[in-house]
Formats: C-alpha cells, sequence, structure tokens
C-alpha cells in the first residue's frame, strides 16, 4: 500500500467529500478491530511496506495473540518474532515495478492522519490510461496499485468499509502503541489534578479566612 511520492493530500477537496470522504472514527482500544487490521496489513500490505518502528512480539504481546498465531498469521518471511517488521521486496525491484521504494508505514497515521488514510484506500477507481489500471481520488497519479480490489470485490460497501478502517486501526496502533495506556493514566491524571485543585481551592479558602 502507500506507494507515493509527495503523500497524500492534506484535506479533502470538494469533489472527494461529495464522493462519500469519511472520517475514520478508528478505536485502537477495539482489540478485536485491531487483530483483524493486523491480519488484513500483514496479508495485502506486507508485502510492499515495511513497519520497522515495532517488532512482531511487540505486536503479538499488545493484541494477545499466541506464538503459533503470530507464526501462522503475521509472519511471512525470514523473520524472527524480535525481529522489526520487514519486508522481502528488495530495493531494485520495488524502483523497477513502481519507480520508487515503497515507504515504510510505521508513522502514516501520525504524519498523514487516519482519516486520509482510510478514504485512500476506500477511493481507488478503474483508470485504464495508468499504468497500474487504476487511480485515487484522494492521490491522483498514484503508483500503488488497488491491492485490495478482490476484497471490495467480494464485499459490500458496509464490510469493505470496516476491512479498511481495521487496517487503519492497526496502522494508528502501531503508529503510538502505547496510547491506549496513555489515554487511561491521563484520565487518572486530570481526576487527580481536580481533587488537588478542590483541595488547594478550600485550604486557600480557609488560609484567608483566618487572615480576615
Amino acid at each position: 500500500m502507500f506507494v507515493v511520492s509527495s503523500g497524500l493530500v492534506v484535506g479533502a477537496s470538494e469533489g472527494n467529500k461529495e464522493d462519500n470522504f469519511l472520517a475514520a472514527k478508528n478505536d485502537v482500544s477495539d482489540l478485536n478491530s485491531l487483530q483483524r487490521g493486523a491480519r488484513n496489513f500483514f496479508n495485502y500490505c506486507a508485502g510492499c511496506h515495511s513497519l520497522k518502528f515495532i517488532r512482531y512480539n511487540q505486536i503479538a504481546q499488545d493484541l494477545a495473540l499466541d506464538e503459533s498465531q503470530l507464526i501462522q498469521n503475521l509472519i511471512f518471511t525470514q523473520a524472527k518474532a524480535e525481529d522489526p517488521v520487514t519486508t522481502n521486496m528488495l530495493p531494485a525491484d520495488s524502483s523497477r515495478w513502481f519507480g520508487k521504494t515503497p515507504p515504510d508505514l510505521s508513522l502514516i497515521t501520525r504524519s498523514r492522519g487516519e482519516d486520509q488514510v482510510y478514504n485512500f484506500l476506500r477511493m481507488f477507481y478503474e483508470d485504464l490510461n495508468s499504468p497500474t489500471g487504476t487511480d485515487n481520488k484522494i492521490l491522483p497519479g498514484t503508483s500503488m496499485p488497488n491491492v485490495l480490489w478482490l476484497v471490495q470485490e467480494q464485499s459490500n460497501e458496509k464490510e469493505f468499509d470496516q476491512f479498511t478502517l481495521d487496517i487503519v486501526n492497526f496502522l494508528d496502533y502501531v503508529s503510538e502503541p502505547n496510547q491506549s495506556e496513555r489515554k487511561r493514566i491521563g484520565i487518572w491524571v486530570i481526576l487527580f489534578l481536580l481533587i488537588f485543585l478542590a483541595f488547594s481551592y478550600g485550604l486557600y479558602k480557609d488560609i484567608w479566612k483566618e487572615v480576615h
């Protein structure tokens, strides 16, 4: 996925909005979605794209996958569980086939946003003038082929949207694996600060009452 030269377009045009530009509204706390997204990514995307900032065993641990599930569903190369997620595609081959090396996707949702990635995956269309036979409404002229065309053919619109959303959710998790824990801790920190503020205000009132 995402064999691009200048990145995804920031902000959708009016034409894109008319073509059902949707907010992703993904939820990285949804474990089932993350598991499906990992499966989808490794089956359709990992042949070209790496995730060099995360290791296979961290994905397995965070997504509650045992070793056999990891090996059978996520590792399709000679990599070991403790290795970062890489691709077997050689740079020379990717340059020859696509004109450029497919980018690492570890931080794609941070740099482009979940909505842009989600709609990029959804908005391929047939273009017989393109070398790949397709083009994309979010990134016209992309050199990435529509790798999800068969899924789209065999699914209804709702099922395909969920399929792509799960990929985006997984990529969002990859960009910051600890974000669910960070958000959980953040809630407790805010509660603590509110309690501390109330206590401080009460103490302030008592002190100034004695002064007056």
